[in-house]
């Protein structure tokens, strides 16, 4: 069983206080207003966001995955995203997707993860999220339809993937207006998860090369709804097991961990308080009892 209590304690005892809000927002009597106070401080004058909201990258200027994450807190308190557009225009490649980590972290501490690429070019990852993200706000900008090509040619050739890149993949389609399109898709990149082993089923998967153990997702991770795509992956039973597991990773102390090194110190708590607010819309989603 999930301790609500326990939890509440853990976020206020150790968490930011960007997920503190968060927390009370979603669980609590918090307003919008203070979740997006808290938020604004993490904003930069060029429409993204940067200064550490993504705990891995810690330098002040914006990245693409440090909007992905301020995208996801407005989407949860029902705000609509103002100027990321326009950002995300000013950091496009030629190719028409934006890179995992900008060259603006090079001088800046950040997990040896956020390697900043010899060349400036797309990745699906963070664009695919980052299209399904603007997609699910109903955000009309001219960035989302060419970003959004990018990511189709890249998802309907995939013959290969890794845990980060299906996940966002699943970003994408789950959001995609063409559901016929994105259904097809989603076939085919679950039958690549499933084939290469790339999900944690029964405590069994396959670390692909460059990977950790703890790198790898649960079927909750892939479907955090029932309403995903991914959920038709997984067989009723993979999924109650999972959730099962999710419930039982809870620490002593109330809170959750992420399953991937703690580069610096602060990082483990920092992502802790988000992981924690994490597993608890996850189980609710799922219809699980988290209070």
């Amino acid at each position: 069983m999930t301790s609500f209590s326990l939890a509440s304690t853990f976020v206020l005892r150790t968490a930011r206080l960007i997920d503190r809000r968060r927390f009370d927002f979603l669980f609590g009597s918090g307003t919008p207003d203070a979740v997006l106070a808290a938020l604004a401080a993490y904003r930069n004058s060029d429409g993204g966001y940067g200064n550490a909201l993504e705990p891995d990258g810690r330098g002040p200027g914006s990245q693409p995955v440090t909007v992905l994450t301020a995208l996801n807190v407005l989407h949860e308190v029902g705000a609509t995203p103002e100027g990321v557009g326009d950002y995300l225009a000013s950091v496009t490649a030629p190719d028409g997707g934006v890179p995992f980590v900008h060259p603006n972290a090079t001088d800046y501490p950040r997990a040896p993860w956020w390697e900043v690429p010899a060349a400036y070019e797309g990745s699906l990852l963070p664009t695919a999220n980052l299209v399904g993200a603007l997609w699910r706000a109903r955000v009309d900008h001219p960035w989302v339809a060419t970003a959004a090509e990018f990511c189709w040619s890249r998802i309907e050739a995939l013959t290969d993937t890794h845990p980060y890149e299906a996940l966002a993949c699943v970003e994408f389609l789950d959001h995609a207006p063409d559901r016929a399109r994105a259904a097809r898709a989603a076939e085919a990149v679950g039958s690549i998860v499933r084939s290469r082993g790339l999900v944690r089923i029964g405590g069994v998967a396959t670390v692909p090369d460059g990977y950790a153990e703890g790198e790898l997702h649960d079927p909750h991770d892939y479907a955090p709804s029932p309403d995903s795509l991914a959920y038709a992956w997984f067989t009723d039973a993979e999924m109650t097991s999972s959730l099962d597991a999710l419930a039982a990773a809870q620490g002593e102390d109330g809170g959750w961990r992420v399953r991937w090194p703690a580069w610096t110190p602060v990082t483990e708590f920092e992502w802790a308080g988000w992981m924690t607010v994490h597993a608890l819309k996850t189980l609710r989603a799922h219809g699980r009892e988290v209070r």
